[in-house]
């Protein structure tokens, strides 16, 4: 396992003793008979992933790695991610969300970052090899009855529970080598990175693995979750976009052939297959410098396929997007409005996009001063509005009315592919935040389920009120069919969840075996832009899926 900037952990662990951490919370998966499932979210925390028994699957920023007995996966804040255990028998997994701060982070400097703005970064990520995963059973069963209790004290053993597996885990990675098979196929995909260029197939790969074809095939899926021949299409495209940016200069032809393909048509196909975006619209894209200058706008560049040149760095989207695209194609912005100001004077952006109520009128003027500034109104406006008044201000309304569209049509498909059963079942969308619960009717997760799917909503839902609350006593007693919550990840809102998947009237399935109950994280589904609505769709899907 190497971290994240390419540092061998046993390089960076002189520095271990200068961090500290804080355990947020564990859980176990549900019911170790049934499948389990991680919603697909954005990480505000660092999350380490302890499959026990069973087998499964995590993709990271839309990368695919397996979950197996034996090893333990190490997640960043900011990343995108989706996980699920698979298969019948035994399935038993931890989940550890917790903080990581340097040791120039406090006191004084404590309450200004954040735990994704380290100035010294956690030394793992990924899969990491383990001794013994009983040794590790052992440490959550621990530590999860510590957290579980009332007492502080208590509590605090749990914090000091998880240093002990922390050390265990970051011996066990000082300890452990890869085995002889991972490092065969870490030269290979070196291999492909350094040949990208060339005519590379899977005989020659193979042969460089000194293995058969058949066999280096299932090697190579198996641990990187797509095909060696996958990998060399993606990595080429990687490549191209790297020569398409604002400070290049280089015409379509050239790069397609820079980068092996000779067939310019074949590379358009295989281009706009990866990115989802033509050559041509990726160069424009490309070339406009867009600052968003406040976050919850940026899922709107996401389904235009804009990437913005500045976005704020406390939003968990920035890094996706760094991730996603360049690691230099973002500057994070910093928190306050005059050192934000600075970077954009040297920026010089062509657009800002920004929201009308977090602004003042002076903000405003500088903003404009620098670029064409275009504000989302303060007053309530839905989704697709905004989205079209995006596209319009970018020049992209040809674009937004082609998406808008798409996602009609995708909706009706959805609607139709849902289990029929569904639709009579009474639906109540629900956000616990601490100690509060809202009802969430309308913008977002509201919309697209009751509106879009046209799943009906709890008579307890107040369509019409912005900010409906419930008491626990009131969202335990409600008529509804079937709860879907957002569920916060502090103490307080992760026991009421689980005071609540607790009861007896919530824990048995219906009869096409649907959970009743469900919750997802507060990222991405907190989010109302256009990117958030579709994902939406297939969120319902994989929950409420038409069987027959």
């Amino acid at each position: 396992m190497i971290s994240k900037d390419g540092i061998p952990p046993a390089e960076r662990f002189g520095q271990i003793d200068q961090m500290w951490f804080r355990l947020r919370s564990i859980t176990q998966n549900n019911n170790p008979k049934e499948e389990w499932s991680l919603r697909l979210q954005f990480l505000e925390s660092h999350m380490l992933l302890i499959p026990i028994f069973g087998q499964g699957w995590i993709t990271v920023d839309g990368k695919y790695a397996e979950l197996r007995p034996g090893f333990v996966f190490v997640c960043l804040p900011g990343q995108l991610i989706e996980a699920r255990l698979e298969g019948s028998g035994d399935q038993r997994l931890y989940i550890l969300r917790f903080d990581v701060f340097g040791q120039l982070d406090l006191p004084e400097h404590q309450g200004q970052t954040s735990s994704s703005e380290l100035l010294i970064p956690f030394p793992l990520e990924g899969e990491a090899a383990i001794t013994s995963t009983i040794t590790y059973s052992k440490h959550c069963e621990a530590i999860g009855a510590s957290m579980e209790s009332i007492n502080p004290l208590k509590r605090l053993h749990a914090q000091s529970g998880f240093y002990e597996l922390l050390y265990s885990l970051l011996n066990d990675v000082s300890q452990l080598q890869p085995s002889d098979t991972d490092t065969v196929m870490e030269r290979v995909k070196t291999y492909i990175e350094q040949h990208y260029r060339e005519e590379l197939s899977i005989r020659l790969l193979a042969s460089e693995a000194g293995t058969s074809e058949r066999h280096f095939i299932r090697l190579f899926k198996q641990k990187y979750g797509i095909s060696a021949i996958e990998y060399l299409t993606e990595y080429r495209i990687r490549q191209a976009r790297s020569l398409m940016l604002p400070q290049t200069n280089y015409e379509l032809k050239d790069i397609a052939t820079y980068v092996g393909y000779k067939d310019i048509p074949y590379f358009r196909r295989k281009f706009k297959q990866i990115t989802g975006v033509a050559p041509a619209t990726f160069m424009r894209n490309a070339k406009l410098k867009i600052v968003t200058y406040h976050g919850s706008l940026i899922g709107d560049l996401l389904t235009l396929n804009i990437i913005p040149c500045a976005a704020p760095a406390d939003h968990p989207w920035t890094d996706y997007y760094r991730r996603k695209y360049e690691p230099s194609a973002v500057l994070p912005l910093a928190q306050d409005d005059n050192t934000r100001i600075q970077q954009l004077s040297l920026l010089q952006p062509d657009f800002i996009l920004g929201l009308e109520q977090s602004l003042s009128p002076d903000i405003h003027q500088q903003l404009q001063a620098l670029a064409p500034t275009y504000l989302v109104s303060r007053l309530p406006m839905d989704w697709r509005t905004q989205f079209r008044f995006i596209g319009k201000c970018l020049n992209k309304s040809k674009e937004t009315a082609v998406w808008l569209d798409k996602y009609e049509r995708k909706a009706e498909a959805v609607r139709a592919d849902l289990d029929h059963e569904l639709t009579k079942d009474k639906l109540l969308i629900a956000r616990i935040s601490g100690r509060k619960i809202t009802v969430l009717s309308n913008r977002s997760l509201g919309e697209v389920l009751y509106d879009d799917l046209h799943l009906l909503p709890a008579s307890v839902v107040n369509r019409k009120l912005r900010h409906q609350t419930l008491t626990l006593e009131e969202l335990g007693s409600v008529d509804a069919d079937r709860l879907l919550l957002i569920v916060d990840e502090d103490v307080h809102s992760q026991a009421i969840w689980s005071e609540l998947r607790g009861k007896e009237s919530w824990k048995h399935p219906d009869p096409a075996g649907y959970s009743r109950i469900d919750h997802l994280p507060p990222f991405p589904w907190t989010e109302y832009t256009s990117f958030t609505q579709e994902l939406i769709l297939d969120l319902a899907l994989s929950l409420w899926r038409n069987r027959t």
